[in-house]
């Protein structure tokens, strides 16, 4: 039996930054009143990201497991934003998905599980045992970095910077921390010329 296909390319964008977008553009297009404009972005980041799990689940017939704790989390705390009217609970969310992966990473480390590996393995060939125990620590790092900068901007600015926060500040560092990888990433084995370091799980 063959391996099931893992996203790649432009399929795995669409499903790890898709809903993202889609929660950006909802809220600076829809055509309310500015104080509902994040309510009504909630609810197409809920329904976009079901939708990036459902296309998951039928063309690669899985679900990657931080797909699956975003999703649930993006519903949820979604959820409670729009039923609470409490803009909160979705400006939490980052925090909690970073701080989550923080930690798990850094169990893995302690514990001498490769968790990292699991996750990306196929996106990184012949990367070496200290390449990914270096990919590791550095990716816990920035994820308690981001934590804990998400929590300092959402509490300490209002709704439209934390949202231009997320587009203009916390996208762009984490494809610039990503890059800034591939140079150790090379010296520990990675073949594939054209491998280009991916978060592991979707963009928060």
């Amino acid at each position: 039996m063959n391996a099931k296909a893992e996203p790649q390319g432009g399929a795995r964008l669409l499903i790890d930054l898709g809903p993202l977008l889609v929660f950006f553009l909802v809220n600076f297009l829809a055509p309310v009143p500015a104080v509902m404009k994040i309510f009504v972005a909630t609810g197409a980041f809920m329904i976009a990201m079901v939708a990036a799990m459902l296309f998951s689940a039928i063309r690669y017939q899985r679900i990657s497991p931080l797909l699956w704790f975003s999703g649930i989390m993006v519903v949820i705390l979604g959820g409670l934003t729009i039923w609470l009217h409490d803009v909160s609970f979705i400006k939490m969310k980052p925090t909690l998905y970073y701080a989550l992966v923080a930690g798990l990473l850094a169990f893995g480390l302690a514990t001498d599980r490769p968790l990292l590996q699991r996750v990306l393995g196929s996106t990184y060939p012949g990367l070496d045992e200290q390449g990914w125990t270096k990919l590791t620590r550095n990716w816990a790092l920035f994820f308690a970095f981001m934590a804990c900068l998400n929590e300092a901007v959402w509490r300490n600015s209002s709704t439209s910077f934390w949202i231009g926060f997320k587009l203009w500040g916390a996208l762009p560092l984490t494809f610039l921390f990503a890059a800034a990888n591939i140079p150790m990433l090379l010296r520990h084995g990675l073949m594939k010329e054209d491998a280009v370091p991916a978060e592991p799980g979707p963009v928060e």
